[in-house]
């Protein structure tokens, strides 16, 4: 002991490995003990005083590229580091803590994808007698809501909402989802239009858009892309909501437009 300690025995002291004391090397992180007559690295009590020091250090979480000018720095330098890789950790707790509720979602369908409050306007929707198929693509229209229009997923909730509320809305909805098997040209599509668009206009209010969503140069592609989610798979539900959109234009909502 008198003599130093060899790489093997001052890694397993310190509670790491060979490897990991040489990378310190590399860093510069602590310097190499001379050698012996033998030729052999000794590792003494500073060696030592200081691998512990930088174990300590990375296993708090300090990268490795901070820990030599930490160990160097004054004692405010040191505090005020120390304070700043605290609130780093404490972020990272905080992502970890969200990824793993997410993972957690994941068992529970929708959970995984959207906030509860639409997950709840789903199950309204099914327990109201919308078929799986009309649920589902309300499910993919919010998931693209939330992800491509977040500044208007909150009034787009609440419009949903207000729409189970009201039988009547709910039977119109039903319509217009019956519409997707009719002719393109069939002149119940224009009345349905029509009758949706009058309901919709009940409550102006919901059909507001933000000022700063509307200005946006990719406002209408996004938007776009929600509300006109499934129509590639049924022309008369395209035409359907392009008449919808087109009365409430003409009724003076700012609907975003290509």
């Amino acid at each position: 002991m008198a003599d130093g300690l060899t790489i093997g025995q001052a890694a397993a002291f310190v509670g790491v490995t060979i490897k990991t004391v040489r990378h310190y090397h590399r860093l510069g992180l602590v310097a190499e003990p001379n050698r012996d007559g033998s030729g052999y690295r000794r590792y003494r009590s500073g060696e030592l005083f200081r691998l512990v020091q930088v174990r300590t250090l990375a296993a708090a979480g300090v990268p490795l590229a901070e820990i030599g000018h930490l160990l160097d720095a004054d004692p405010k330098t040191f505090a005020d580091t120390l304070d700043n890789v605290h609130h780093q950790l404490t972020e990272r707790i905080e992502d970890l803590i969200a990824r793993r509720d997410r993972l957690h979602r994941l068992d529970h369908g929708d959970r995984a994808l959207l906030p509860d409050r639409a997950c709840a306007v789903l199950d309204r929707l099914a327990e109201v007698g919308f078929s799986s198929d009309y649920v589902a693509g309300q499910r993919e229209a919010l998931v693209l809501a939330r992800a491509l229009v977040p500044e208007i997923f909150d009034s787009f909730l609440t419009r949903l909402e207000h729409s189970l509320d009201d039988p009547e809305s709910v039977e119109l909805t039903k319509r217009g989802w019956d519409a997707r098997d009719w002719d393109p040209d069939d002149p119940r599509i224009d009345e349905l239009a029509s009758a949706l668009a009058d309901k919709l206009l009940t409550n102006r209010a919901l059909l507001a858009m933000p000022t700063g969503f509307r200005n946006q140069s990719d406002a209408a592609s996004r938007y776009a892309m929600v509300n006109h989610h499934r129509e590639d798979q049924s022309p008369s539900l395209a035409r359907l909501n392009a008449l919808v959109e087109a009365n409430l234009r003409a009724a003076g909502i700012a609907v975003p437009s290509q």
